[in-house]
């Protein structure tokens, strides 16, 4: 075989069918003509300046800080600089339209909500036998063991027994409900009560609650989520219809479509 493969665009509509990757990109593509064509109802507009800042956020995204960065990132990826400033345009759009569509929902939602946006910081061990659970439980409560001795002895998780149960900073919807019930109820600092699931019994040292605020990560977080919503709920209202020509091996014979 020779150095150079070529490849055509009919055989990368090839592969993308045979991948079973068409309905995923019909619906991609149905997305993008949703936003914008409802940018275009609701008058949207993109001066230069915002153009060029989006372009700009793009690169630094891709850690294209020099000229040739730029270069090589778009051969690899088939664009023209005019296609990297179309992609730019695309996502602004999609930010200006979310912004004009949720903008005003955001504050009175995240008020509404508030309870499921508290963090927690807390520590962890997950036990299969509960009586053993319950035994070292009692003895954290009287000093005999620290939880940081548990978490060497009884994590198998490398990282996770280093940082002795640390499980960072979750918000009531990463915990299950049981544990959220008990997590957010705790006065810390509170090592609770072995909690029972079915992955086992769960020692959890609960270090503080943060009472969430309303920072710009957040109304980022809160606006994707109605934006994604919005977007779900027209692309079920509409009905997607692809012309693709037929590849001539995507004819298969009867015997492969119909039983014998």
């Amino acid at each position: 075989m020779s150095g150079i493969v070529k490849i055509s665009t009919e055989d990368i509509i090839y592969y993308i069918r045979m991948a079973c990757q068409i309905p995923g990109i019909l619906e991609a593509i149905a997305t993008q003509k949703i936003i914008a064509e409802a940018a275009d109802k609701a008058g949207i507009e993109i001066t230069t300046e915002e153009l060029q800042t989006a372009a700009d956020n793009l690169r630094l995204a891709n850690r294209l800080l020099k000229a040739e960065d730029t270069w090589a990132w778009l051969q690899k990826h088939h664009l023209s600089l005019d296609d990297l400033e179309e992609v730019a345009k695309i996502n602004l759009t999609s930010s200006k339209l979310a912004n004009h569509l949720f903008a005003d929902k955001i504050e009175p939602f995240f008020y509404a909500h508030q309870p499921r946006y508290f963090g927690a910081v807390t520590y962890e061990v997950v036990l299969d036998d509960e009586d053993l659970a319950l035994e070292l439980f009692y003895s954290l409560q009287e000093g005999e063991i620290s939880f940081q001795e548990i978490a060497r002895q009884y994590i198998q998780n490398p990282e996770t027994r280093r940082a002795g149960g640390y499980q960072g900073i979750r918000r009531r919807i990463d915990f299950r409900a049981e544990i959220a019930a008990a997590v957010f109820a705790a006065n810390p600092p509170q090592i609770l009560k072995p909690i029972i699931t079915p992955k086992g019994a769960h020692i959890i040292a609960v270090e503080e609650i943060i009472k969430p605020e309303l920072d710009d990560n957040l109304r980022f977080q809160i606006m994707g989520d109605f934006f994604s919503n919005w977007l779900q709920q027209q692309i079920a209202t509409v009905e997607i219809v692809a012309n693709l020509q037929e590849h001539p091996h995507t004819q298969a014979s009867a015997s492969l479509v119909t039983p014998a």
